[in-house]
């Protein structure tokens, strides 16, 4: 075969295949994707958060003990409903009250010693080197005029000097008891002095000892400080306890604090006093109502996870719930009436912008896809809120086991509304 030959024969069936084209084309038969497709409709849609969370007492009594012990006596059991002063149980306190009796005596001595010390010292002591002292001056001034009178006598030869010696002997050892009884005078007065200026401390030192044994006999009987439920008890009788150890925990749990776990991606949606519903898979047909409190400030590691502690109250009136036990939380962020929704399956993503594929009539009264935008809202766990791009009555496509792309020859199978949110539910 020559090359003219073989050239005329790729040209015939080069136009050959293009003609099949344009026939296929022009007579329907182009390849058509079978697909399920969605009329959007006006639904509400509540936008929520689901998280785990841990149950806690708002307002918490803890008891511990303030010495070291035994417990004694527990007139109550854990999950009781207790009212307040109500007696919940005693420590050993015999060693506490030994030592307030000792205490309490040496306050009293204490006291004693300060009224001694601000009437001027112990009045039989006082008395003593007051009246020593007198006696030793009197004695002195004595022998103080006879040794003036001896001069005279001596000067008019009337005594002798030998009587003036044995005078003036005397009235050295005179002179020398009145300068030691002085200064023991003295010495008294300055230990008066400085009596009256501790006894008052020493005074409030044994009275503060005795203020806290009195405190500890008196923490050796537990009450109740409020009315409440005491929902950790985790002594008996005959335990030793140490200063610090946890003897009782109660609170008021008709209104429970319920810490909520919030992946940190979710936390900007938050607000106060957003409602909250919290289930328990110990009771399974149960829920309980309550709001936000606290927003999150910070972000913790928790396992794997990184959250946002959120605060929320709940009612728990029937004192169902109970503290520490872990239960889920869902909370309601927003709300929409009414509004336009598609199906998150029906949404595609590309970067910041969504678009869904609607069926549109093509060439030849087929129907094709086309890509477009749309603006959209809150979103609940299978609709999406429409707020632009789409309007009410158009259909849009599911996916399927195809990639759709815009302008794909379609044939709508099945728009039951039950298929369709089968189909929504399994995306």
């Amino acid at each position: 075969m020559d090359r003219r030959l073989r050239n005329r024969i790729l040209l015939f069936l080069l136009l050959a295949a293009v003609t099949a084209v344009v026939l296929i084309k022009a007579t329907g038969r182009q390849l058509v994707v079978k697909i399920s497709a969605v009329t959007p409709i006006r639904e509400n849609i509540v936008a929520s958060i689901s998280s785990n969370g841990k149950v806690e007492p708002i307002s918490p009594f803890v008891m511990r003990a303030e010495l070291d012990t035994f417990v004694e006596k527990i007139y109550v059991v854990e999950g009781q409903a207790v009212k307040k002063g109500q007696p919940l149980l005693e420590l050993n306190v015999k060693d506490a009250e030994a030592q307030l009796a000792q205490a309490r005596s040496k306050l009293l001595r204490a006291q004693s010693d300060l009224r001694v010390a601000k009437g001027g010292g112990r009045s039989d002591t006082a008395a003593q080197v007051s009246g020593a002292l007198a006696t030793a001056t009197a004695q002195r001034d004595r022998l103080q005029r006879s040794h003036d009178a001896l001069l005279r006598l001596i000067e008019q030869h009337a005594a002798t000097r030998d009587e003036l010696a044995a005078n003036d002997l005397e009235l050295t050892k005179a002179q020398s008891e009145v300068t030691r009884l002085t200064a023991a005078k003295q010495e008294f007065d300055r230990g008066v002095n400085l009596d009256a200026n501790q006894a008052p401390l020493l005074v409030q030192q044994a009275q503060s000892e005795v203020a806290a044994l009195q405190e500890k006999v008196r923490n050796g009987h537990i009450f109740a400080p409020s009315s409440g439920t005491l929902y950790a008890l985790p002594v008996k009788p005959g335990d030793y306890v140490k200063v610090g150890d946890l003897l009782a925990e109660m609170a008021d749990l008709r209104k429970v604090r319920v810490r909520a776990f919030i992946d940190e991606p979710e936390l900007g949606a938050l607000e106060p006093n957003e409602p909250v519903k919290i289930t328990w898979d110990a009771l399974p047909n149960r829920a309980w109502m309550g709001k936000t409190e606290t927003i999150p400030k910070q972000v913790v590691a928790r396992a794997a996870r990184s959250v946002g502690e959120l605060l929320c109250t709940v009612d728990n009136d029937k004192l169902e719930l109970l503290p520490n036990i872990n239960v889920n939380v869902r909370i309601n962020t927003k709300e929409r009436d009414n509004v336009l929704a598609v199906p998150r399956g029906a949404v595609e993503a590309d970067a910041n912008r969504r678009f869904v594929y609607v069926v549109k009539p093509g060439d030849f009264g087929k129907t094709k896809l086309e890509k477009r935008e749309i603006h959209v809202g809150i979103a609940d766990s299978t609709n999406y809120e429409v707020t632009g791009g789409l309007q009410q009555g158009e259909m849009v496509a599911l996916p399927g086991d195809i990639d759709l792309k815009d302008g794909m020859a379609v044939k709508i199978m099945n728009t039951d509304a039950s298929s369709v949110r089968g189909r929504q539910e399994a995306n």
